[in-house]
């Protein structure tokens, strides 16, 4: 969901002690062997491809819907790029299921991603719904509406990884520095 500087950093970070599950929290995002998983897995480079991507689509697509919206021109256009959006979202969002089995044997609401998979599928709903509403001939002002608030809900989430990414990055940086001072 953002240009990843390499591309197992896409999906990088940590959990910290907020985890959802009854267990004990987790003291990072990966085990050893979790993050060897995400090493090795093709899976890992897609999501880091994907996510790029995806927020250049929806880049474009905002201009289109705004472009609409102050002008009344270029629904078409917009329309197009709401649903080329809709598309890249589900590509993403499939082959991270499958990415978060293979890292961490859960399709979906692993502990490390739980919250980010809450919201997820909350920017699905919006998305899905956009479908819903332009194959049932919603009002074009209403779609675009519909199309920013599931944006918005997109650049949430997006942040959510960010931040995750970030954290992450630092915690590696941190363990690398002990064990060098070890």
């Amino acid at each position: 969901m953002t240009t990843p500087t390499h591309a197992s950093d896409a999906l990088t970070a940590t959990a910290g002690a907020r985890s959802p599950s009854p267990q004990a929290p987790r003291a990072g995002l990966y085990t050893p062997e979790e993050r060897a998983r995400r090493d090795t897995t093709k899976w890992t480079l897609v999501q880091g491809i994907l996510a790029p991507v995806q927020f250049l689509v929806m880049a474009v697509s905002v201009w289109l819907v705004l472009r609409y919206l102050q002008t009344g021109e270029g629904l078409a256009a917009a329309n197009i790029s709401v649903v080329v959006k809709t598309f890249v979202l589900y590509t993403i969002m499939v082959t991270g299921a499958i990415w978060e089995k293979v890292v961490f044997g859960k399709y979906l609401f692993a502990d490390a991603f739980f919250w980010e998979d809450v919201v997820s599928m909350g920017v699905i709903a919006l998305h899905t719904a956009y479908l819903a509403g332009l194959a049932l001939a919603w009002p074009p002002r209403t779609l675009m509406v519909l199309a920013l608030v599931a944006y918005g809900t997109y650049a949430v989430n997006a942040i959510q990884f960010v931040l995750k990414l970030r954290a992450a990055r630092l915690q590696e940086a941190e363990s690398l520095r002990r064990v060098a001072t070890a």
